[in-house]
């Protein structure tokens, strides 16, 4: 049986395929379109996951979008009413568009896939909810789902057992934990909906100086982790912007400009907002522990991509263990839609192995052979070389311990926002200066974003107060004591920004300023060539640790294909590009064309 799930028209969509129960296929529509968290109908990922099983629309026996268009706009509507007049520009410029396209999906499905079947519509959160239960590797767990706003659903938790989730609580819109963050995303001069992680990034910067202010003005948190936002500081539920005056005045001024210098404002801005989010994630974990009494907790929504928290909740909690969606947000919308009609509504029987998870690593997206790859670059007269199989790790140690920054595509290409060794930019995380180097000659980002470590998971202990794998750099953990360096009394007095080029351990272009990383676990079993690249590195230097960041520029979804990655690789000051069996030197390159344009092969006949 083929089930086809897809997310779209918020952000960040996306198409999974299941077939009898197992995860074929997913990906998000950006990384076929290149508009970074593109939230059109994902044409290109729907045919991606059909070419990978093999099949057309004719084999699909069911299609599950991720939630009820109708009630989703019956909220918008409602809002609009008990705000109006106010909201009333907004409401002209959402109204047309939901008349138009929205609430039609069947319409819609058919006209884009020509698929007349068999159409199933859970909630927003029940798919979150499935996509964090259904592929975890527990039998019965608890699970708690957080993010901006479904149809009316912002946080909800329940069971899930077997082959059945069930919600037992919910809280609603306004009243969103998502939104809040996004509040202060918006407020800090980042881009609500992608600049979140920024915002966590950031935090370390900060002091915590106004978190009393928070829970004083904008938000009643109960004991429980339940709150109520107060509405008269913010105005997304029915303007243009997040935040309003009120909200300025209580904060000492406007948002921050996009671009414009980051200041130790925004740094204790980001600190605090952060506090309060962990407060709040930890209050729930432990009040859904209470009320379940399950060992296990399943986390999705796109909240759950705070690692910070994940990491205190697993520290701190009361839960066995967590098991958090890779693709947390709207993407993994799709994936728990599909399981959710194969186990929900179709009764299938599911059996979970605490060892392991179905999510394969999450490595669910294309991948190209060797005569591919061969193929594009013979065509275009790109210089190369061809490595035997054995030689791969050996040869990109090397280029890494002789600090080179190395673009590294391997294998079927993650889903969700992290890179796990796929699409990937490599580097040494014990050079001194290759964080530096990374955020401004490679990624072209801010200075003050941290870079993630992959290590072998057998070592992971050795480095890192954490005790069991985290194989998709969803924990944030402390770096391990003795693997720190003592501060001089002088550095112990830098502030804010100046903190960021301070040498902290034995691996300081991963270890971000509060001694901590944000973790990525590999095994040889899911990831075998990019597990013996690491375990050659560690033969060679004693060092089981690399830097891991996407590879991808700041502005642009991570890369999908092998033109994307050659592409990227040439504009930006990459050293070397590894790409299946060849190896691309930079200084070999010819010069890249500005007219260069290849054709999508996933474009919809």
């Amino acid at each position: 049986m083929n089930i086809l799930g897809f997310s779209c028209f918020y952000h960040d969509s996306a198409a999974c395929l299941v077939q009898d129960g197992k995860i074929i296929a997913a990906a998000q529509e950006e990384r076929f379109s290149r508009k970074k968290h593109d939230f059109d109908f994902p044409r290109k990922a729907i045919r991606f996951c059909l070419s990978c099983a093999n099949i057309t629309v004719k084999d699909l026996d069911i299609v599950v979008f991720y939630d009820k268009p109708f009630i989703k706009f019956e909220r918008i509507l409602e809002t609009y009413l008990a705000y109006a007049p106010k909201g009333l520009a907004s409401y002209l410029m959402a109204l047309p568009l939901w008349i138009k396209q929205k609430i039609w999906i069947p319409d819609l499905i058919q006209k884009e896939i020509k698929y007349e079947g068999k159409i199933i519509f859970p909630e927003h959160h029940e798919s979150h909810a499935a996509s964090a239960f259904f592929p975890s590797p527990f039998q019965e767990a608890a699970f708690l789902t957080m993010d901006g706003v479904g149809e009316w659903t912002t946080t909800s938790f329940g069971v899930g057992r077997d082959n059945k989730i069930e919600i037992d609580s919910e809280l609603h819109f306004p009243h969103s934990l998502g939104l809040l963050y996004s509040a202060f995303t918006y407020y800090t001069g980042f881009r609500v909906n992608s600049g979140e992680y920024k915002v966590m990034g950031l935090a370390p910067y900060g002091e915590p100086k106004y978190v009393q202010t928070i829970l004083d003005h904008l938000i009643d948190l109960k004991k429980d982790g339940s709150f109520k936002i107060n509405m008269d500081y913010f105005n997304y539920a029915a303007g243009l912007t997040m935040t309003n005056k009120k909200f300025d005045k209580l904060f000492g001024g406007p948002p921050r400009k996009p671009e414009t210098l980051l200041t130790q404002k925004e740094m204790d801005l980001a600190r605090s907002v952060q506090v309060v989010t962990e407060e709040i994630m930890l209050r729930c974990a432990r009040f859904v522990y209470d009320q379940t009494g399950q060992k296990y907790l399943c986390l999705a929504g796109g909240v759950a991509l705070n690692c910070v928290a994940n990491g205190r909740i697993l520290r701190e909690g009361p839960f066995e263990d967590i098991w958090i969606q890779p693709a947390a947000g709207d993407a993994g919308g799709a994936l728990g839609a599909a399981l959710f009609a194969w186990y929900q509504v179709l009764g299938n029987k599911r059996s979970a192995a605490l060892s392991e998870d179905d999510q394969t690593a999450s490595l669910l997206g294309p991948e190209y052979s060797d005569a591919e790859i061969e193929s594009f670059l013979r065509t275009r007269n790109i210089p190369y070389q061809k490595l035997r199989e054995k030689d791969i790790p050996e040869r990109t140690a090397e280029l890494l311990i002789k600090n080179n920054v190395v673009g590294w595509f391997q294998g079927r290409m993650e889903f969700g926002p992290r890179a796990l060794g796929s699409r990937s930019i490599i580097g040494d995380a014990r050079s001194p200066d290759m964080q530096a180097r990374m955020n401004l000659k490679i990624k072209y980002r801010e200075s003050f974003r941290p870079f993630a470590p992959t290590v072998l998971e057998e070592d992971v202990s050795e480095y890192f107060d954490l005790d069991r794998p985290s194989p998709y750099m969803l924990l944030v953990a402390p770096v391990k004591e003795i693997k720190r360096r003592i501060m001089t009394d002088d550095e112990k007095k830098l502030w804010g920004i100046d903190k960021l080029n301070v040498v902290r351990s034995e691996i300081p272009a991963i270890t971000h300023v509060d001694y901590t990383a944000r973790i990525q676990t590999v095994n040889e079993k899911y990831n075998p060539r990019y597990y013996r690249l690491i375990q050659k590195f560690k033969e060679k230097t004693g060092c089981p640790v690399i830097i891991n960041t996407s590879f991808n520029v700041r502005g642009e979804p991570i890369v999908c294909t092998p033109q994307d990655a050659y592409m990227c690789y040439m504009r930006t000051e990459m050293d070397y590009l590894v790409m299946g069996s060849f190896v691309l030197d930079k200084k070999e390159q010819p010069p890249l064309k500005d007219d260069v344009n290849w054709k999508n092969q996933y474009e919809l006949d």
